[in-house]
């Protein structure tokens, strides 16, 4: 069975989920969460909080369903902090790797690329 990799691309504004089947690099986008409440620049702790909540309840039910096997994160470093709190203990266990920076807004050609 193919293992499949969902990388997580997001700020507190942002959140693109993108998947990849074994070892090849052709990320398809699966999701895109926007915070409805503001842009990350004028987010506060509560909106960054709200939003944290909402990205790791889509992340618990897609694991639940089975939709992926690991987890990458690709995170804005105060927005990392913020969602690693909500990420529950089982949903945790399939992050291999995380990265405190901000790739939720470059393409699907630069996120094949920020996977190197």
């Amino acid at each position: 069975m193919t293992a499949i990799t969902w990388v997580l691309a997001a700020d507190s504004s942002r959140a693109r989920i993108f998947e990849t089947r074994g070892l090849t690099l052709d990320l398809q986008q699966v999701e895109d969460i926007r915070n409805p409440a503001v842009r990350a620049a004028d987010s506060t702790d509560k909106d960054r909080e709200s939003f944290a909540r909402s990205v790791a309840a889509f992340l618990e039910e897609s694991r639940l369903r089975h939709r992926f096997d690991r987890l990458r994160l690709a995170v804005e470093s105060s927005f990392l902090d913020v969602l690693d709190e909500h990420l529950s203990s089982e949903t945790r266990k399939l992050v291999y790797e995380k990265r405190s920076n901000d790739a939720s807004s470059i393409d699907t050609q630069d996120a094949r690329h920020a996977r190197r």
